[in-house]
């Protein structure tokens, strides 16, 4: 049985996007309880850790790239 995280949405900031350092520290500590979520349930369900990370590093790295306009690597 998949493991609730209890998390129904992202927190929004409440920072300025150009008060880069703040936004950006915020936004890592509204990502980061996810993340290890989400990574928590994907060892759970028997996937290598490591291989989870680095998936949505590039799932993430595939979807600015898409986002952008450029040439994203088909699936």
């Amino acid at each position: 049985m998949p493991k609730k995280t209890g998390i129904t949405a992202v927190p929004a900031p409440t920072h300025a996007p150009n008060d880069f350092l703040a936004y950006e520290s915020e936004c890592r500590d509204s990502f980061r309880p996810l993340v290890v979520d989400l990574l928590d349930m994907a060892e759970a369900a028997g996937w290598n850790r490591r291989m989870a990370a680095s998936t949505l590093m590039y799932l993430a790295a595939q979807h600015i790239s898409a986002a952008s306009g450029k040439s994203a690597t088909p699936e």
